[in-house]
């Protein structure tokens, strides 16, 4: 094998060519596209070990139904989390505080119900911190939860929720009472699926109102406890 020596000013300038060669290497890199992973992977759950299950319910309307929904939460000492959209706490500050005043936990449900899927990160960020203030303003509660409207979850939609601070609530059963069954059904499709750490959607509706006293005792006979989305997943 032949060897070759460098002499003292070539092995400088060798040196110098590597660094360089390095320097370049590593700028180029920088340069290129960085690719960002999903930010703010979303609850649909908590603990499934525990028999914490929790009552996640969605505000954009249905307001007539929400004093009788809380006399119901409170007779059978129940404590929910609204998800409240920012138009709609702009409308009815006064029943949002009556949320907060009765002991239930407020989230974050973007301001006016657009598709987070099809806003950009920059509208979504706006969505967020615009319902954010609404929400202040009329409880004096700083959301730190979100869900998202239509349970849209595209990349941009959580990692705009993780740049606002918030965690992403979905759920794992739904009622699906917006299309409006009757309480029976509703009553059926929850109690149906109950589960260690469950998520329930629901929105305020008469059949929702209807079915909520069912919903409760039948959850409690089979050990259930409710309680907020932030203590059932852990927060």
């Amino acid at each position: 094998m032949q060897t070759f020596y460098l002499s003292k000013k070539n092995s400088r300038y060798f040196i110098i060519y590597l660094l360089a060669v390095t320097v370049l290497i590593v700028t180029a890199k920088l340069a290129l596209p960085q690719t960002t992973a999903v930010s703010a992977e979303p609850y649909y759950q908590g603990d499934i070990t525990e028999n914490k299950v929790s009552l996640a319910i969605n505000v954009d309307w249905g307001e007539e139904y929400i004093p009788d929904m809380l006399a119901v939460l409170d007779e059978y000492h129940v404590k929910a989390t609204f998800f409240l959209t920012g138009r709609w706490a702009d409308k009815n500050p006064d029943i949002a505080a009556a949320i907060v005043a009765a002991g239930h936990e407020i989230g974050n449900h973007a301001y006016s119900h657009s598709s987070p899927n099809n806003n950009t990160y920059e509208q979504n960020i706006e969505e967020i911190t615009k319902t954010e203030d609404a929400i202040a303003k009329a409880t004096g509660v700083t959301t730190r939860l979100y869900a998202p409207p239509s349970g849209e979850k595209e990349e941009h939609v959580l990692r705009a929720a993780k740049d606002c601070g918030y965690k992403v609530i979905l759920w794992s059963i739904d009622t699906i009472d917006w299309q409006k069954p009757d309480a029976n059904t509703i009553v059926n499709r929850v109690v149906g699926k109950l589960h260690g750490g469950a998520i329930i959607l629901a929105h305020p509706t008469e059949s929702t109102l209807a079915a909520l006293p069912d919903i409760i005792e039948k959850a409690q006979e089979q050990g259930y406890v409710f309680t907020t989305v932030s203590k059932n997943i852990g927060l």
